[in-house]
C-alpha cells in the first residue's frame, strides 16, 4: 500500500475503534461516573445521531476549503472530542465529547476518500477506497479488542488516550505525506443539486437496503451461534474475529471487483450476499458449515462497500462529496433499521430467521441493482449510434444493422 494511502487508512482505524469500542469498555465506564448500562448504552446512539446530522451539516459548511487541510481540521476536531472524553468529569461531558467526535465522522471519511482516489490512476478508484476503507475492518479486527484490553488494564479513561494518541499520529502521517487537493465543486448550492440526481439517490438506496440486510443479522449473531448452532461464548470470540477477518478479505475483493466492471460487480455480489444470508440460516445447525459462513459472511457484507462507494463519486462527479457523507451517514441509519427489524423477528420468529429477513432486506437492494444495471447499458447502447454517426460511421452501422 502507497504510505500516503496507509496514513488515511490508520486514520479511519483510528475513527473506526472510537466508534466501536465504546461497546467493550461500557461496564467500567458506567461504574466510574455512576450511570447505569442502559444510559451509558445511549453514547452510541448519541454518536450515531451525530454521525448522522452531522455529516450533511458539516460537509456543506466546508465545501470550499482545500480537501487536505480539511482532513486535518476534521482531524483535529476528532482528537479533541477524544481528549474531552478522557477527561470527562462526569457523564454528561462524555455524551458532549462523543457527539463532538461524530459530527466530522461522515466528512471525514468521504474527504479521505476522495483525496485516496485523487493519489491513483483512472480505473483504480474501487482500489484506492477499498484500501482506505480497510481501516475499519481493521478497528474490528484490532482496534476494538486492543481498546478493550486497554480499558479493563488501565481503565476506560486510556483507551480515548490511546485512539487520541493513535489518531494525532495519523493526523500528522497526512499531513507530511499526502498531498493537497483542490476542494471539488462550487460550494453548497452544487454539493446539494448532486442529491438531486437519480443515479445517486439509487446509489444511496442500495447502501440502506445492503447495510440493513447485514445489521439485520449481525446484531444478533451470538445468540444465533450460542443458542441454535451451540457454539459456546469462547468459541463465539473467535468465531468474530474470523468474521473480521472475512471483512478485510471482502473489501479488497470487492475493491478489484469494482475497478473490473462495477455494476455487474455490485450486483453479484449483493446476490451472494442473500443466497449466503439464505444458507447461513439453513444450515446453522451445523457447526463445520457454520464456522465457514461466518467468514463467508464477513466477506461477503464488505465487499459491497467499496462498490457503492464508487458509484456515489462517479455519479457525483461533479460535487461528491455531500454524496459520499449522506452514504456514509446511510449506512449508519442502515445498521440501526436493520438492528429494529432483527429485534422484532427474534421476538416475534426466533433468531434463526433473522437469516431470512436480511435476505429479503439485501435482494431490494439487488432488484435495484439489476434494474441500474439494465438502465446504463441501454443507455450505452443509445449513445452508440450518435458515437458512430459523429465520426462519419453513423450510416454504415445502420445500413449493416
Amino acid at each position: 500500500m502507497p504510505f500516503p494511502l496507509f496514513a488515511l487508512m490508520l486514520c479511519v482505524f483510528g475513527v473506526g475503534t472510537s466508534e466501536y469500542v465504546i461497546a467493550g469498555i461500557l461496564p467500567g465506564l458506567s461504574d466510574d461516573l455512576g450511570v447505569d448500562i442502559p444510559t451509558a448504552g445511549l453514547l452510541v446512539t448519541a454518536y450515531a445521531l451525530g454521525v448522522v446530522i452531522g455529516g450533511p451539516i458539516i460537509t456543506i459548511a466546508t465545501a470550499r476549503i482545500e480537501r487536505k487541510t480539511l482532513m486535518l481540521l476534521l482531524m483535529g476536531v476528532f482528537i479533541a472530542g477524544n481528549v474531552l472524553a478522557a477527561v470527562a468529569p462526569a457523564y454528561w461531558v462524555v455524551v458532549v465529547a462523543r457527539v463532538v467526535a461524530a459530527l466530522v465522522h461522515s466528512t471525514f471519511v468521504a474527504v479521505g476518500i476522495m483525496l485516496a482516489v485523487s493519489m491513483v490512476p483512472e480505473g483504480q478508484s474501487g482500489s484506492a477506497v477499498a484500501k482506505v476503507s480497510l481501516g475499519l475492518n481493521l478497528a474490528t479486527v484490532l482496534g476494538v479488542p486492543l481498546g478493550t484490553f486497554i480499558g479493563e488494564s488501565h481503565g476506560w479513561r486510556a483507551t480515548f488516550w490511546a485512539v487520541a494518541g493513535i489518531t494525532t499520529l495519523a493526523t500528522l502521517l497526512v499531513a507530511a505525506v499526502v498531498r493537497p487537493a483542490p476542494a471539488t465543486g462550487g460550494g453548497a448550492a452544487s454539493e446539494l443539486k448532486v442529491l438531486g440526481n437519480r443515479r445517486v439517490q439509487i446509489a444511496i438506496a442500495m447502501t440502506v437496503l445492503g447495510s440493513a440486510g447485514f445489521g439485520t443479522v449481525f446484531t444478533y449473531i451470538a445468540p444465533l451461534l450460542t443458542d441454535v448452532t451451540h457454539f459456546s461464548t469462547g468459541a463465539v470470540t473467535v468465531l468474530l474475529i474470523v468474521f473480521g477477518v472475512g471483512s478485510v478479505v471482502g473489501t479488497v475483493l470487492g475493491g478489484k471487483l469494482a475497478d473490473r466492471s462495477l455494476m455487474p460487480a455490485l450486483c453479484a455480489l449483493l446476490a451472494a450476499l442473500t443466497g449466503i444470508l439464505l444458507l447461513f440460516g439453513a444450515t446453522a445447525s451445523a457447526q463445520i458449515v457454520t464456522a465457514v459462513l461466518v467468514f463467508v459472511f464477513g466477506a461477503a457484507a464488505f465487499s459491497i462497500i467499496p462498490g457503492l462507494q464508487t458509484r456515489i463519486l462517479g455519479a457525483a462527479a461533479g460535487a461528491p462529496t455531500l454524496a459520499l457523507a449522506v452514504n456514509i451517514s446511510a449506512f449508519q441509519l442502515a445498521n440501526a433499521g436493520g438492528s429494529w427489524l432483527g429485534g422484532r423477528v427474534v421476538d416475534t420468529a426466533g433468531v434463526r430467521w433473522t437469516t431470512v429477513a436480511g435476505a429479503a432486506v439485501t435482494v431490494l437492494g439487488l432488484v435495484l441493482g439489476l434494474l441500474e444495471l439494465r438502465r446504463d447499458r441501454r443507455e450505452r447502447q443509445a449513445e452508440a449510434p450518435e458515437a458512430a454517426a459523429s465520426t462519419g460511421g453513423g450510416p454504415r452501422t445502420a445500413t449493416v444493422g
